[in-house]
């Protein structure tokens, strides 16, 4: 039916509703674009990213939940938050066990003598005092010791030596990490006495990567480490000649008591609508082997060097902006929930966010997860960044781990993708260190985030709510 054939008032209606949702559609200002692409230019000659990730790095070094490192990394961002001048500093505090790491040595007993290079997972119990000795058993991945028949591994230390593939968007990271996460309980449920994996990461250093474990309720605890990939080699060679196995681990690990730590945030506060705000942020925390240069002092850096030259303009953007350095990631995204708890009552308030935890390698493609009629101007933003090598990719974004609770309650995420073919070369090993960081990298990251951040602040419209992503 044509428009015609409409009485007047169902037409005028029509066309009121039209246009109603023309104003609802998202939009940016032509000066507001070329704001956007002059702080990106401002980004690609400032050291300022840098200089925060060295500051951390050097003033502060490993902070891993719950240590001094921690309370140290708190002081330091609210004192580098204030320093470079942020309309409002403040912490808000969030609780957790602590778990405290303690001495770790292994060694093949039989039939082939050798030292072992391994480390804890986290939250793994400890060993006896003097050791924990057994005969090994060797499995594939986490489903193949599922799929065991039970009593298999009976007094045994059970193995699994899964390799993870190497990927520039870290999809090979989700399929072996279910080994670290899941292992110790799988073995302990098929009689197994401890839990070796290979580290989960793609590097062929002789240095094993920690990361969080956890134990199902019911199930004895078992002690649980990674090993070097090196050493996982040589286990896997030493099975294969049809002898038995015998390695003896030490871990001394030890559960702590409650600790608080906190979520550091500063903002920049918008001039029109302040109490709406956009979220860039990352995770302060880090693990203890190394001193978190990448995961996750880069976010740090390029997200506080964003809002910074925001913060430059002559005038404030509509709406505040937020960087958020979220306490204990690490150990099960304790400070994000922590967040999305405290602001439950106020989620419409967050225009949108996105979070940088994926190391310090170029950003090649940004996605979203907004509501369909914003997908035309997320498409602008993206324009903004092609200069920088940066295309619009799709509408699924998950926006970062520690967003992951306030995705949950509906908000609207980007992810900004980072090239991370290398990242789980050093990913939560002491080889997460600051000279593996390329400043003009970390500068294109900058340079990406001060668009999101500007355009998103200034923009016409919202990008929706109501998601309910799990």
């Amino acid at each position: 039916m044509t428009l015609k054939y409409l009485p007047l008032a169902l037409v005028a209606s029509c066309l009121l509703s039209v246009s109603a949702m023309a104003k609802q559609a998202p939009s940016f200002d032509e000066a507001d674009l070329k704001v956007a692409a002059e702080l990106r230019d401002q980004a690609l000659n400032s050291s300022l990213d840098y200089e925060i990730v060295e500051s951390l790095t050097t003033e502060v070094g490993p902070r891993m939940a719950g240590t001094p490192g921690d309370a140290a990394a708190v002081k330091w961002g609210v004192a580098k938050l204030k320093e470079l001048g942020f309309d409002k500093v403040w912490t808000e505090p969030v609780t957790f066990t602590t778990w405290k790491r303690g001495v770790e040595m292994a060694e093949v007993i039989a039939p082939y003598p050798q030292p072992l290079v391994i480390t804890a997972l986290g939250f793994s119990v400890a060993t006896p005092e003097d050791g924990l000795s057994a005969e090994i058993i060797q499995f594939d991945d986490l489903d193949a010791l599922k799929n065991a028949p039970e009593g298999i591994a009976e007094g045994k230390i059970v193995f699994i030596k899964n390799r993870m593939e190497r990927a520039r968007d870290g999809s090979g990271y989700g399929p072996a990490v279910a080994a670290r996460g899941q292992g110790a309980s799988q073995a302990a449920a098929k009689g197994a006495v401890g839990i070796l994996i290979r580290s989960i990461g793609t590097d062929s250093d002789r240095m094993a990567h920690t990361g969080m474990m956890r134990y199902d309720e019911g199930i004895k605890k078992i002690p649980a480490a990674a090993l070097s990939a090196p050493d996982a080699d040589l286990l896997e060679n030493m099975i294969r000649r049809g002898k038995p196995v015998t390695v003896k681990m030490t871990i001394g690990a030890k559960q702590g008591g409650e600790y608080t730590s906190h979520n550091v945030i500063g903002e920049v506060t918008g001039s029109e609508k302040p109490e709406e705000y956009v979220i860039i942020g990352a995770h302060l925390d880090s693990w203890d082997l190394g001193t978190g240069a990448l995961d996750d002092g880069a976010g740090i850096g390029i997200t506080t060097a964003a809002a910074k030259l925001i913060l430059g303009l002559p005038e404030r953007p509509k709406r505040s902006i937020r960087v958020i350095m979220f306490a204990n990631e690490e150990q099960g995204l304790v400070g994000g929930k922590a967040y999305a708890e405290a602001h439950k009552d106020h989620i419409k308030n967050i225009i949108t966010a996105a979070e940088s935890d994926f190391g310090a390698g170029k950003i090649w493609r940004i996605d979203s997860k907004v509501k369909p009629e914003a997908i035309p101007a997320v498409k602008q933003m993206a324009e903004v960044m092609e200069p920088l090598g940066i295309s619009y990719g799709n509408n699924q974004a998950g926006g970062g781990p520690d967003l992951i609770p306030l995705r949950g309650k509906g908000i609207s995420v980007f992810s900004l993708r980072q090239d991370g073919t290398d990242y789980f070369d050093y990913h939560h090993t002491p080889n997460d260190t600051l000279d593996k960081i390329d400043p003009e990298a970390l500068r294109q990251n900058t340079a990406a985030y001060v668009i999101f951040a500007y355009l998103s602040a200034q923009m016409n419209g919202d990008f929706g709510t109501g998601f309910h992503q799990k």
